[in-house]
């Protein structure tokens, strides 16, 4: 990729400096990583979310509940995220064998600075993060976007500056506003884009039917969402587990898959915050993203090391990096993908 702009960006340092302050402590700590056994085949393995529980976990919810993950050996345990919870750090101290990121950038970030974390699996196979505009003044291709007006969350500016370096557009030709925390800037004009996950219908109902959608991944930034990961200790010394936690994951997102309706009643009885109204109507793009040609031929959680080549390429022309530029080998694993191929083939 062509990057031209190689200055830090503030929000992206801020996130490696405390990853390098919580390093101390999973460094530490790390050693202590084990697998509580619960009988002669059984393990309890904690799975440590990026969030807050969404539809993001719906195959996890349906493995538990009917039973698969029990079939496998696993009793699966969910710790969500939130708001000051840094899951990967919590993971790398041995708080969690598995874990549930939102962006693989997160990852790569984390393992320039020096935290023991690898994805093993891929959720979804393109990221939902996409840039909203209206008919009446649409944004199709990345091209549009000169001379416009464009919110966003601080946390996604370094996507937005990827994004217009990779079509050759100088940030000065777009006008960058920071996004409050609903659409409005877009509905009222302030701004002619606002970005978003595609799997969040219920925040984009507020559009109506002139929503225009230029996904992230179509735009040239393709990244993976809902990344499975673990501790290169656990993957030395647990992969049977990791094996089973997958092959369990697997099979409750190939019922969900077949049985939509089914699997959100079982997301709203286990975490009955969430709307099922709304729950229905976002289980199309999440199966969507969980599935598509690319699982059709590879199984459902597929990853490809060129895929994650160019990420960590663009990040390192962006100067993203604090510590030193993660190799492919560093930020992924085909191991345990390569162990579930026959499930995932089946389900995907």
């Amino acid at each position: 990729m062509k990057v031209k702009d190689s200055r830090r960006f503030s929000q992206d340092r801020r996130s490696v400096l405390r990853y390098g302050t919580a390093l101390g402590t999973a460094v530490a700590t790390s050693s202590f990583i084990s697998i509580e056994a619960l009988g002669a085949s059984t393990a309890k393995v904690r799975m440590q979310l990026g969030w807050l529980a969404s539809n993001g976990i719906l195959g996890e919810v349906v493995a538990k509940r009917k039973g698969f993950y029990a079939e496998e050996g696993i009793e699966l345990h969910v710790t969500p995220g939130g708001p000051g919870v840094d899951g990967v750090a919590s993971t790398a101290a041995g708080r969690a064998e598995v874990a549930n990121l939102s962006s693989s950038p997160s990852l790569m970030l984390a393992r320039s600075a020096g935290i023991p974390v690898k994805a093993f699996a891929a959720g979804y196979q393109k990221h939902p993060f996409t840039y909203f505009s209206l008919a009446g003044n649409p944004i199709r291709t990345p091209k549009d976007m000169i001379g416009k007006t464009i919110a966003t969350q601080p946390t996604a500016k370094i996507l937005l500056k990827a994004l217009l370096a990779e079509n050759g557009i100088a940030e000065d030709q777009v006008e960058v506003v920071n996004m409050g925390s609903d659409m409005n800037q877009l509905l009222t004009d302030q701004a002619q884009a606002v970005p978003g996950w595609l799997t969040n219908t219920n925040a984009l109902s507020v559009l109506g039917p002139d929503r225009v959608d230029m996904m992230l991944w179509d735009a040239g930034i393709q990244l993976y969402a809902n990344i499975y990961y673990t501790t290169d200790e656990m993957l030395a010394n647990n992969q049977d587990v990791l094996v089973r936690y997958l092959t369990g994951s697997a099979r409750g997102w190939g019922y969900a898959r077949k049985n939509p309706e089914e699997a959100v009643d079982h997301l709203v009885a286990e975490y009955r915050n969430l709307d099922q109204a709304s729950e229905l109507k976002a289980v199309k793009p999440v199966l969507g993203f969980s599935f598509d040609s690319t699982t059709a031929k590879d199984g459902w959680a597929a990853m490809n090391r060129e895929n994650w080549q160019v990420q960590i390429e663009t990040y390192a022309s962006l100067d993203q990096f604090q510590g030193e530029v993660p190799s492919v080998d560093d930020v992924m694993t085909q191991d345990i993908l390569s162990a579930t191929e026959s499930i995932r083939r089946e389900v995907g």
